[in-house]
C-alpha cells in the first residue's frame, strides 16, 4: 500500500475532483506514467515483450501490420495455443500440483481440481470432441452454468483448434438459436439442469426447444448434473461423461496461428441483432499482461471474479488469464447473496480469497442489506479488489473499500469492453486513487476523450472514449459481418477506435466514465451522463438502485427520470422525492434537474447486472423495445 493514505486521498470529497499535488508527485504515478510515455514512444516494443513473456512454438515475423486497416494483424507468422500456455506449460512443474478451480454450487456443493486434474480432463474431452468429428475452424457452442465443465470445454476447443462461442445460461431458446444459426455451430454442449436461487432450471429442456429444425447442430453433449432423466435423441446427443471416460487422457496441443479465431462472443444491440466480435489466440498477451500487472499476480493467489464465463469478463478473467498465470480461480455457480446476503463473505473466508473482483451492480445490492453482514466477517486474506462492468458510483465505492477491503484494500477499477478484450484504461496497485475514476490507460493504450469531430476537448468536459492506436487483444472483425466491424468501431470517428462510452478527464489525467454514449442527457444543452445521476442518487441513504432515462421536453429538449428502487424496509412518499431532488443538486450542480422520480420494485438489466435504459426509456415512450435477449428477465 501506498503511505500517501487512502483516507487522505481518497475519500476526502473536498479533493475528489480536483487536481492534487501529491497524486502529480506519487512515487507509483511517476512510475506509471513514464512506464506509459515509454511504451507510447515504442509501442510494437513494449507489446513485443510482453508477448515474450508467454510460450511460442514458433517466433512471429513481424509484430503488428496495419497494412489492411482496421482489419489489423499482431504477432503476423507466430504460432501459439492459448491452451498451450494455460496448461501444456505447467504440466512437469510444480504449478501441476496446484488447484486451478475451486467450484462451489448454488446449493453448497463443493469440487476442486489442480492443474494437473484440469489438464487431464481436457485432453480427455477434446480427444471426445475429435471422436465426434470436430475439427480446427469448427464452431462449437457452449450454452452452461458457472461450472468447471465450461472451462474445461472452452479450453478443450483451443486446445483442438476450434472456435468456442459461450452463451450466458439465462438466455431465452430464441436468443441461444439465434446466436447458434449466425455461426452455423456444429456442437451444443450443455447440462441436463441448472441452479440459479433454490431453483433447478431446465436447461436440455430449453436447448431442445432453441435447436429444434437446426441445420447446424449435429450432436448435443450433455453435463450430468443431477444425473436424473433428460429426453436424449439418438445419434444426436451424447453424455458428457460417457463421451470422454473411454478417451485418452493425452491430445496433442494443435499449433495455431496468432490470428486464428479463438472465440466469438455475442453482445447485445440496441435495435440491430447481436454482434458476433471475434477473438484470436494472440489475444493472449494483452490478457496475460494486463492481469499480471492490475491484479499484482504474485503466484500464489486464490482470485474470485464473480462474473460469468458467459460474458466477457469471464473469459479474460475468469477462465484465460488465471491459468496463463497458474493461480487458482473460484467458481460459483449460484448468486453471491443466496440463501443469505452473507454467502459471498463465507466463501471469501472460507477459500482465503486474496482478490476479489466484482461489478458495481453486486456491490450496490450487498450494501442495500447493511454493513452488518460484511463487517461480521474479517475477510483479512483479501489484499486487492476490483471493480468492472459499469462506473463504480463514489458511495459505493467507499461502501467496497471501506467494509468489504477494511480500509486496507485498493479498488482496480477496470474500464474495458468485450471488444477489446483487456483492461483498457485501469489503475496500478499503490497508485493513489479517486472514488468513482479508473485512472490512466494502461501501457500501450493511448485513449482520449474527443467531440463529434475527432477534436479533443477540454479538461473536465465530456465527450466521446475512443482508443487512438491498436492493441494486441482488440477484436478481429465481426463474425460474417465486417461491414458492420468496420461502420460500429471504425468510420463514426475516423483515425479511432470509438468506444460508444462517453468520459471526461480531471486535471490529473485520470478518466471519468460516464456511461454509453446513447446514455446521455442533454438538458438545455448540457450534456449529463445518464450513469452520473444514477450515482448521486444511490448516494441517497434510502436509495439501493437507480436508473435515468431521457424524455423528450418542450422547452429543454430533454428532461430526466428516475425510476428508483428504495432500500428494504424504505417506504416512498413525497418528502423523500424531494430529499433525492435536492440530493441531485447537491452533488451534480444546478443543471441536473430531474423532473420525475417514480419508485419501482426491479428494473431491466442484462444477466451481467447493467441497466438496461433503453428498456426503461422505450416502455415510458411506449416505443418497440428492440433487442431484449440480454434481459436478465
Amino acid at each position: 500500500m501506498s503511505k500517501l493514505g487512502t483516507t487522505e486521498v481518497l475519500l476526502n470529497e473536498k479533493k475528489l475532483y480536483k487536481p492534487s499535488a501529491k497524486i502529480l508527485k506519487n512515487a507509483k504515478v511517476k512510475q506509471w506514467k513514464a512506464v506509459q510515455a515509454k511504451a507510447k514512444k515504442d509501442p510494437l516494443k513494449f507489446w513485443d515483450d510482453s508477448a515474450k513473456e508467454l510460450e511460442w512454438y514458433a517466433p512471429w515475423k513481424q509484430t503488428f501490420d496495419d497494412s489492411n486497416a482496421p482489419f489489423f494483424k499482431w504477432f503476423v507468422g507466430g504460432k501459439c495455443n492459448i491452451a498451450h500456455n494455460c496448461l501444456d506449460r505447467w504440466i512437469g512443474t510444480p504449478v501441476e500440483n496446484k488447484t486451478a478451480i475451486i467450484w462451489e454450487s448454488d446449493a453448497g456443493n463443493k469440487r476442486k481440481m489442480t492443474y494437473k486434474e484440469l489438464n487431464r480432463a481436457v485432453c480427455k474431452f477434446a480427444n471426445g470432441l475429435k471422436f465426434l468429428k470436430v475439427k480446427k475452424g469448427d464452431r462449437v457452442a457452449i450454452y452452461l452454468q458457472n461450472i468447471p465443465e465450461t472451462a474445461i470445454a472452452m479450453l478443450a476447443c483451443a486446445k483442438i483448434g476450434a472456435v468456442h462461442s459461450v452463451v450466458y445460461a439465462g438466455f431465452s431458446a430464441n436468443a441461444l438459436r439465434e446466436r447458434i444459426d449466425d455461426q452455423r455451430a456444429k456442437i451444443l454442449i450443455t447440462s441436463d439442469v441448472g441452479h440459479r436461487r433454490g431453483k433447478v432450471i431446465a436447461m436440455k429442456e430449453l436447448c431442445d426447444k432453441a435447436i429444434s429444425g437446426s441445420q447446424s447442430i449435429q450432436h448435443v453433449i450433455v453435463v450430468r448434473q443431477d444425473g436424473g432423466h433428460v429426453p436424449m435423441k439418438i445419434n444426436r446427443d451424447i453424455f458428457y461423461d460417457a463421451l470422454t471416460d473411454t478417451q485418452p487422457s493425452t491430445c496433442p496441443t494443435e499449433v495455431m496461428d496468432s490470428e486464428d479465431p479463438l472465440f466469438i462472443l455475442y453482445t447485445s444491440g440496441t435495435t440491430a441483432k447481436p454482434k458476433g466480435v471475434v477473438h484470436v489466440h494472440g489475444y493472449m498477451v494483452g490478457v496475460h499482461k494486463t492481469f499480471q500487472w492490475v491484479m499484482d499476480i504474485r503466484g500464489d493467489e486464490t482470485y474470485w471474479c464473480t462474473a460469468d464465463p458467459g460474458w466477457i469478463t469471464g473469459h479474460s478473467y475468469i477462465v484465460y488469464a488465471p491459468f496463463m498465470s497458474g493461480i487458482t480461480t473460484v467458481m460459483f455457480e449460484g448468486v453471491p447473496d443466496f440463501p443469505k446476503p452473507d454467502r459471498i463473505w463465507k466463501m471469501i473466508e472460507k477459500y482465503e480469497v486474496n482478490i476479489l473482483y466484482t461489478a458495481p451492480t453486486l456491490v450496490r445490492a450487498l450494501m442495500s442489506y447493511g454493513e452488518k453482514w460484511p463487517d461480521k466477517y474479517k475477510l483479512k486474506s483479501l489484499r486487492l479488489l476490483g471493480s468492472v462492468g459499469e462506473p463504480i458510483n463514489p458511495e459505493a465505492w467507499r461502501w467496497y473499500y471501506k467494509h468489504v477491503g477494511k480500509g486496507k484494500c485498493q479498488i482496480m477499477d477496470t474500464w474495458w469492453q468485450t471488444e477489446t478484450g483487456m483492461f483498457m484504461i485501469t489503475p496500478l496497485p499503490s497508485m493513489p486513487l479517486k472514488a468513482g475514476s479508473a485512472t490512466l490507460p494502461f501501457p500501450g493504450i493511448e485513449a482520449a476523450v474527443v467531440d463529434e469531430n475527432g477534436k479533443k476537448v477540454p479538461v473536465g468536459k465530456g465527450g466521446f472514449l475512443v482508443i487512438k492506436t491498436p492493441w494486441p487483444s482488440m477484436l478481429r472483425t465481426l463474425f460474417n459481418n465486417p461491414e458492420r466491424y468496420v461502420d460500429t468501431y471504425w468510420n463514426k470517428i475516423p483515425g479511432y477506435y470509438l468506444t460508444g462510452d462517453m468520459a471526461h478527464v480531471d486535471k490529473d489525467g485520470y478518466f471519468w466514465i460516464q456511461g454509453r454514449s446513447d446514455d446521455v442527457i442533454k438538458i438545455a444543452g448540457h450534456r449529463i451522463g445518464n450513469a452520473e445521476i444514477e450515482s448521486a442518487i444511490v448516494s441517497h441513504k434510502s436509495v439501493a438502485e437507480a436508473g435515468v432515462i431521457g424524455k423528450p421536453h418542450p422547452i429543454k429538449g430533454q428532461c430526466a427520470k428516475a425510476f428508483v428502487i428504495l432500500n428494504r424496509g424504505v417506504n416512498p412518499n413525497d418528502k423523500l422525492v424531494n430529499e433525492i431532488k435536492r440530493t441531485i443538486r447537491s452533488k451534480l450542480g444546478p443543471i441536473a434537474v430531474v423532473d420525475e422520480i417514480e419508485f419501482v420494485e426491479k428494473l431491466p438489466k442484462t444477466r451481467s447486472g447493467k441497466i438496461m435504459r433503453r428498456v426503461l426509456k422505450a416502455q415510458e415512450l411506449g416505443e418497440d423495445l428492440g433487442d431484449t435477449s440480454g434481459l436478465a428477465d
